[in-house]
């Protein structure tokens, strides 16, 4: 008898935490801004009674909520007009099925789909060759590739044969020096540097958003034995986002953080490319092939070389259309808004902070990186890519309380 009290009591107490789990109203309401902004993130804690909330109803339609096991919740805000204020009303049901975010790996790759389509992969198996002329030095992995347009269009290269050592999304330095020796990590047919891919640490798929993190080391090889310089680490977290102006685009952020693996610094002098890069698709090599448009409006490419830009459009044409996509960097990067290395031939883009003088990643100081990419298909339009990029660079004023 006294069990079956016990039982009772348990389930007692299940139940009222099951019916408690979203037992009140929440209005959460974002701020009037006085900037378009488009894949806004809103971030918010809830309290203990809201986090059964599944959803989010706004003016204009219901969007998935996802709340990590903390209370933490995100939404993604499509559109948000300048001097719009927009409220939305928690709720448990759910929002119209989309397939959110899903991330699955194998031994060669973590794929990424959004809303059912391919989003892009990240690559992990360095014996992974696109043909059989290329030499042992080039192999590499651990860098995203391919990214697709929402049409389904490949917006990167991987192994370009003009430039080997070119791998869609990467993130290896060029000039350096350490202990006494100059390793290059990014021009690989010089053996003197690698960037590695070491272990896939976690992945997580969910409505709203899904990812991955990883880790990578850059080896200097110019010395009598191999040296870890660098562990890096990257934070990958693609978004379920219909876009600005219901314009539908593919949106990841992607954040790299470079600790030094010994007592030394890494040094870097002024030059004029290397530590992030990215390689658009191949059908867009040579002078004219490619659309170039930066931040400050800027389309020629020699005459956006060594500008500083909050965010750069690579694209150009794919099969009979447009597509491409606006690397956006984040204004909390080291020396923002960077220069960038716009390549007057093939279809490359980097963002340079050496540009500007000598600096160091240096011992207990971790250099900290982050972009946020969008890739989506027609013509650039530097108004919508402004949106996106105060939707990323602005934190938004976020309200949550009880409905009365």
């Amino acid at each position: 008898m006294e069990n079956f009290r016990r039982l009772a009591a348990s389930l007692a107490v299940a139940a009222l935490i099951v019916s408690s789990a979203f037992a009140r109203d929440y209005r959460l309401t974002v701020a009037p801004v006085g900037v378009d902004r488009a894949a806004q993130v809103i971030v918010v804690k809830l309290p203990p009674d809201a986090r059964g909330a599944t959803s989010a109803r706004g003016s204009d339609g219901v969007y998935p909520l996802q709340v990590d096991s903390d209370g933490t919740a995100r939404l993604v805000v499509p559109a948000q007009k300048a001097g719009q204020s927009l409220e939305f009303q928690l709720q448990a049901a759910p929002a119209k099925a989309s397939g959110g975010v899903a991330v699955t790996s194998d031994r060669q790759r973590v794929r990424v789909l959004v809303a059912g389509r391919p989003a892009f992969d990240y690559q992990m198996d360095r014996e992974a060759l696109p043909r059989a002329d290329i030499a042992p030095e080039f192999k590499r992995a651990g860098y995203i590739h391919p990214v697709y347009s929402p049409a389904g269009k490949i917006v990167t290269d991987d192994y370009p044969s003009n430039h080997v050592h070119h791998h869609g999304i990467w993130s290896p330095w060029t000039k350096t020096s350490f202990q006494g020796r100059s390793p290059d990590f990014w021009n690989m047919q010089a053996k003197t540097g690698a960037e590695d891919f070491v272990a896939l640490d976690r992945t997580w798929s969910g409505p709203v958003h899904g990812g991955f993190e990883s880790r990578l080391k850059m080896v200097d090889l110019s010395g009598p034995a191999p040296v870890t310089v660098l562990n890096e680490t990257w934070r990958v977290t693609a978004y379920l986002v219909a876009g600005g102006g219901g314009v539908p685009a593919t949106v990841f952020d992607l954040e790299v953080t470079q600790t030094c693996a010994t007592n030394d610094p890494l040094l870097l002098p002024k030059y004029h490319y290397g530590g992030f890069g990215f390689r658009g698709a191949a059908e867009w090599n040579g002078e004219s092939g490619a659309v170039f448009l930066t931040s400050e409006g800027e389309t020629d490419r020699v005459k956006g070389n060594a500008t500083r830009g909050r965010w750069c459009y690579l694209g150009g044409q794919i099969g009979g259309a447009v597509a491409g996509t606006a690397v956006l960097g984040h204004p909390g990067n080291f020396r923002a808004p960077q220069p960038m290395r716009l390549h007057p031939n093939m279809p490359y883009l980097s963002y340079v902070p050496q540009q500007l003088g000598d600096f160091a990643i240096e011992p207990g100081k971790p250099y900290v990186v982050r972009f946020r990419f969008v890739a989506s298909d027609g013509a650039p339009d530097q108004r919508a890519i402004d949106a996106y990029w105060n939707g990323y660079a602005l934190q938004p004023e976020v309200k949550l309380e009880a409905a009365r």
